[in-house]
């Protein structure tokens, strides 16, 4: 077997649960609530308007996946459309997201596990959380996705869930007394925007961070059996499920319960409405999903990074060792790299426990936005290099181009400037920066900029 390449295992199924996984975690099911407490049910808007340029981001992703389905993904494609540099930028800078993003998720699980085993110190929840999500990116990828899929499934079930029954609440008064709540909720305690316009732009930054995992789509896409057909139905049904899963659960919560009570509780607005329904032990039914979604979370980001680093191996830029596979098909060296970074996850957590969860939200946010925004660059570079006839047989299109590409990159560029307005997100224009310096500064160092392009042609025998 080839021990450079990797095995293309992953059904339609895996690849849209997975991707629907990455991107519902933390950020949701307990990022919510400092939203909902900057925006009110102003939030909403937040969540939809952001959601419409993912799908726009997920189009143009899908544009050049189509054609061109790499391992490495867009940052195959940055360093062909653009230039080594952006490539080289952009693999390194989703691998950093990533690790950051999975410290989040590891910490978190030591939280979780105190509800049902307290006095344990949370770094050990934190280090067997790692070993054995480390363990299960070592099966092959079929298995990989399929421990992925129930993961996601679990999330998913709880969601639909929350949003029938709240709904027989709103309308049919169920655990009310057969009086129906309905949406007035909405409105009351301030109006839908209760701190005006201000509260909803200063959410934009959670909101974005929950959205955070979304592009793993285009990352499985050298994985994925079948590319053309399950990437394009997966980034399809994008819009719908943000719409399901983000605005529909959070209408139906606030409907439920009062914004204000929500942003004052602090915990999980899930854990509110579950509690309401009149659900036994509805705290440590919503722990178990929460936890789940960590270890899915996480579960992603070593697979996420595992991939980047053996695309960048591939190309020179990462140790030799980590562009190779195992007998699996499993990028190994490159997997166990990414999992080692992630032990600093756990010290940074045990000497800053109270910071460290909004600076590394704000951080992978700035990371996020950064690889969309390259996205949307390379995809208009792309355009540019087809001839009209090409450009008219495209199998796949970003509706409303080039508007749609302008819009978004505007619309992330007002995020990124919105976070300067926050102490809390203000680390992020420090150490985002800082890492992009650092890595010019290391690509130049290394010669890395003298060496041949590889060409377009290069690329599409990648698959």
């Amino acid at each position: 077997m080839d021990n450079n390449n990797l095995q293309r295992g992953l059904e339609e199924r895996h690849i849209g649960l997975m991707s629907l996984g990455a991107a519902i975690g933390v950020g949701l099911f307990l990022g919510s609530a400092t939203a909902i407490k900057l925006a009110g049910p102003g939030i909403l808007t937040a969540y939809a308007a952001g959601g419409i340029i993912i799908f726009f981001i997920m189009r143009a992703l899908g544009e050049m996946a189509i054609k061109n389905p790499v391992a490495g993904s867009f940052s195959r494609y940055a360093n062909n459309y653009i230039g080594g540099l952006a490539g080289y930028i952009t693999g390194w800078n989703y691998w950093f997201l990533w690790i950051v993003t999975c410290m989040a998720e590891i910490t978190a699980v030591g939280k979780y596990m105190d509800l049902w085993i307290p006095g344990v110190p949370h770094w050990i929840w934190a280090l067997s959380a790692l070993v054995i999500m480390t363990a299960v990116n070592f099966l092959a990828v079929k298995a990989y996705g399929e421990l992925e899929f129930w993961f996601a499934l679990i999330k998913i079930i709880t969601i639909v869930l929350m949003i029938i029954v709240g709904a027989c609440m709103i309308i049919f008064g169920l655990a009310n007394g057969g009086e129906a709540i309905g949406f007035s909720n909405l409105y009351k305690h301030g109006g839908f925007f209760p701190h005006g316009l201000s509260g909803v732009l200063m959410s934009f930054q959670m909101v974005m961070f929950a959205y955070l995992g979304i592009e793993m789509i285009g990352v499985t896409a050298g994985e994925v059996k079948n590319p053309k057909k399950s990437l394009s139905r997966a980034i399809d049904t994008v819009f719908w499920r943000i719409l399901i899963f983000y605005v529909i659960s959070l209408t139906v919560i606030m409907s439920i319960y009062p914004w204000n009570e929500i942003g004052a509780n602090g915990g999980s607005p899930f854990v509110l409405t579950f509690e309401k329904i009149g659900i036994p032990g509805a705290a440590g039914i919503i722990n178990f999903v929460v936890l789940t979604a960590a270890l899915s979370s996480c579960n992603s980001g070593i697979f996420s990074t595992g991939r980047m680093l053996f695309n960048l191996a591939q190309q020179g830029e990462a140790p030799k060792g980590c562009g190779r596979t195992n007998k699996n098909g499993v990028p190994g060296k490159a997997v166990l790299i990414s999992a080692l970074a992630l032990l600093a996850g756990v010290f940074l957590n045990y000497i800053v426990p109270d910071k460290v969860f909004a600076w590394v939200t704000s951080i992978a946010t700035f990371g996020a936005i950064w690889t969309w925004g390259t996205i949307l660059i390379s995809q208009m570079k792309f355009r540019n290099t087809l001839s009209p006839a090409e450009e008219k047989g495209l199998e796949y299109k970003m509706p409303w181009y080039p508007f749609s590409s302008y819009l978004s990159l505007a619309f992330l560029a007002f995020v990124v400037i919105l976070m300067a307005f926050q102490a809390d997100t203000r680390i992020a224009l420090i150490v985002g920066p800082l890492w992009i310096i650092i890595l010019i500064a290391f690509y130049f160092g290394r010669g890395f900029h003298k060496r041949t392009k590889p060409s377009s042609a290069k690329l599409e025998t990648d698959i």
